[in-house]
């Protein structure tokens, strides 16, 4: 049975000795959360670094630490102090990590850094080779081993490969300051699928593989070599249930169950009944904008005076590599900036800011979310900050407010927070004093809008998705280049047809014997294609199947009274020439009432967008649409579809310039070969320009003639260049 391998920096595991003994506790951040069904519940292992460096590993020690990771379904990489100084600490927490946050005056590039980067992302792949076989699929996570798909891919082509950065991609321009920009590009492109969170991050990435490489990049895919590389924004959730749960326990819970922080934060609240809390719980890091937040809320304190003495910051910093220079400026900077605020602003029994410099157990993080009126989270810039959901979801009583920065990825599906610029401590205060004083009712409408989108597309949906995606990627991939169809070829195939006794050609219509138009409708077929068909279909012992993705009605319009066989909404009817049309099976429609709505609202968000509705599915067409707006509503149509259709017969299908909702269990492929299962023909040429028809070839007797137009990354054994040599092929083909 195929394995899943997880991979990343950390394993999700801590090994400490307690009274002598090694244990292994395991960790609750969301990786390790949304990777448990896959790793735990799962055919899985996880691959990555335990913690301990190799100095304070004996040999001895080495077979039980070995023991115990297995148990937890874990394999260690092992690394030593240097690879941490250099490797960790150095190019990727002082190289990667401020370049990607866009802090370029923190960047240091040395290349004492770069040449252990490499070497830990070797130690990586020969860890994991060990346990990959062909077949299996391997999930590598985060900035750290950005080498590692390339790695992986050069030494076993069979495996599946998948890549997820959890921090922002940096715009191009930034992006090409690295010195071995080059080096990383290549090596995230090993994978057959690349994860980000938010489109604008997929924006970024593609940009710069377009200018920095020679590979063809067409929408969300790039064309490297032999393969077909998907990239795609995977907004990551959060086990949404376990923090509303554990925020619906609070209520009423009696005082001997609860936490010492939450009987403090009832004195407080009993003793001051109109104050408010404020909270801010993020790392200590610079990327996080702590100290514009302190500075933000004492600017809210002087423009806002009637709020001295009610309103409290409680401000969570968890330490974060404290040995790290930036890090202890940032240490020094905030305690100095509470210390002064306090001093100079507290009154007798009251403090604006209270300070917490720790790691804080589970319990105690529900306690402040639940006790908490408003969230601040303002990063300066964020890939997703979790936080931000965690907070919302333990809003059981339908109050609260969050105010989030527009730099964290969040705030790209968090519309009714009240979103904020980091910087802009006129807009933050006001911001706070909109949230303090919003109506019960403006409050409950903006949490349950949140909660709705959070609770369905959760992080178990997050890693679901992206290993589905996945698997359809690397269907994808051709099993071989396509043969770029030579005179040579051409006169084979025509020798073939001359010399077969029963023959059929399985033509796709629309991108292949009629060019697109900005309305479906307009494609109607001209005299000299319905000649050339004419002409085919009359020949001996040769049928024309037309197989296409456009509805029977329109077919039957146009070829109704043709002798031609019609297979159309991408394989759901068959009509053999003469016969009655027949439904290939017992499809649902009932899915519609519930999608079509959101059509609706994607049509109206994009001008010249529209639907074709079908009688299986729903195309958005978008080809008359601005092309950056109908890139960016692409992307967001897809992530809302994706948390919709959780259920497995329903897939989006991608097409030029569509997305179409369909049965998953039709299309051409299928249908081509129940249309020649009852007949023994010895020639079959099929044809087609996308996707769709990657079905078809795939599907095909071995014999079958199949040709890619315009694409030579294709399961078809040959390519033409272009629609304009359809026709001539075809003529080609027939001639006497």
């Amino acid at each position: 049975m195929n394995k899943t391998i997880i991979v990343s920096n950390r394993l999700p595991v801590d090994l400490k000795y307690e009274n002598s003994t090694l244990v292994a506790k395991g960790s609750t951040g969301g990786l390790a959360t949304g990777m448990k069904s896959v790793h735990k519940d799962g055919n899985g292992i996880w691959i990555g670094w335990s913690g301990l460096i190799e100095q304070q590993i004996n040999s001895s020690k080495a077979k039980e630490v070995d023991a115990i990771l297995w148990q937890e379904k874990c394999v260690r990489v092992p690394l030593t102090q240097n690879d941490i100084d250099n490797y960790y600490y150095g190019f990727s927490n002082s190289a990667l990590w401020p370049l990607f946050h866009y802090f370029q005056s923190f960047t240091e590039f040395e290349i004492e850094h770069w040449n252990a980067y490499k070497e830990v992302n070797e130690k990586f792949a020969a860890v994991i080779l060990e346990q990959a076989k062909d077949g299996d699929t391997v999930w590598v996570h985060d900035y750290q081993l950005l080498l590692l798909p390339q790695l992986l891919r050069k030494a076993n082509k069979n495996i599946t490969i998948g890549f997820f950065l959890h921090i922002p991609y940096p715009s191009y321009e930034l992006f090409k300051t690295c010195p071995w920009r080059d080096d990383l590009l290549e090596g995230m492109l090993g994978a057959d699928l690349i994860g980000f969170h938010t489109y604008d991050y997929v924006r970024h990435f593609i940009s710069s593989v377009g200018r920095l490489t020679n590979y063809e990049v067409h929408f969300s895919e790039i064309h490297y070599q032999n393969r077909i590389i998907k990239v795609d924004c995977f907004p990551m959730g959060i086990d949404y249930t376990k923090y509303n749960t554990a925020a619906l326990a609070r209520i009423n819970q009696k005082e001997d169950s609860k936490t010492e922080l939450m009987k403090s934060l009832d004195v407080h609240n009993d003793s001051h009944s109109d104050s408010k809390l404020i909270l801010s719980i993020d790392r200590m890091d610079y990327t996080k904008g702590i100290a514009n937040r302190i500075k933000s809320f004492e600017y809210f304190l002087t423009k806002y005076p009637q709020y001295v003495g009610k309103v409290r910051l409680v401000m969570l910093a968890v330490p974060s590599r404290e040995n790290v220079p930036q890090y202890q400026r940032l240490k020094r900077e905030i305690d100095e900036l509470v210390g002064r605020i306090n001093g100079e602003h507290s009154l007798l029994n009251w403090t604006p800011i209270w300070y917490f410099y720790r790691a804080l157990p589970f319990d105690d993080l529900i306690d402040l979310y639940v006790s908490s009126d408003v969230a601040m989270v303002t990063p300066i810039r964020d890939g997703m900050n979790l936080v931000a959901k965690e907070y919302v979801a333990t809003r059981t009583q339908g109050s609260g407010v969050l105010i989030l920065s527009e730099m964290a990825g969040a705030a790209q599906e968090m519309h009714e927070a009240l979103i904020v610029n980091p910087n802009n401590f006129e807009q933050i205060a006001d911001s706070l004093k909109n949230a303090l004083e919003m109506p019960a009712i403006e409050q409950r409408d903006r949490i349950q809008a949140l909660q709705k989108r959070i609770s369905r597309y959760n992080v178990e949906l997050w890693a679901s998705e992206f290993l589905k995606s996945l698997q359809l990627a690397k269907s994808f991939i051709p099993v071989q280049v396509a043969e770029k169809l030579s005179e040579q070829v051409l006169d084979s195939i025509h020798q073939n047809f001359k010399s077969a006794k029963k023959k059929i050609f399985l033509l796709d219509y629309d991108g292949t014997l009629a060019g697109f138009k900005n309305n479906p409708i307009d494609a109607y077929p001209d005299d000299e294609l319905l000649i050339l068909l004419d002409s085919i279909a009359k020949l001996e012992n040769t049928e024309i199947a037309i197989v296409s993705g456009r509805d029977r009605t329109t077919l039957m319009e146009w070829f109704g009274d043709r002798a031609y066989t019609l297979i159309t909404d991408h394989g759901a009817w068959l009509r053999k020439k003469g016969e009655n049309w027949i439904c290939q099976d017992h499809f649902k429609t009932e899915w519609k009432a519930n999608v079509r709505p959101i059509f609706e609202t994607f049509v109206d968000r994009t001008p010249g967008a529209f639907i074709e509705e079908k009688e299986f599915s729903i195309a958005w067409h978008y080809r008359k649409a601005d092309a950056e707006m109908a890139d960016l509503r692409k992307m967001e149509f897809k992530h809302v579809l994706k948390g919709l259709l959780s259920n497995d017969f329903l897939s989006v299908l991608e097409g030029n310039k569509v997305l179409e909702v369909k049965n998953s269990n039709i299309n051409k492929g299928r249908a081509s070969l129940q249309l020649l299962q009852d007949e023994n023909y010895d020639f079959v040429f099929a044809i087609g320009d996308d996707w769709t028809d990657e079905f078809m070839f795939n599907d095909l007797p071995q014999s079958t003639f199949t040709v890619k137009v315009g694409n030579v990354n294709t399961a078809a054994k040959y390519y033409i260049e272009d629609i304009s040599e359809v026709r001539p092929l075809l003529h080609a083909i027939i001639r006497t």
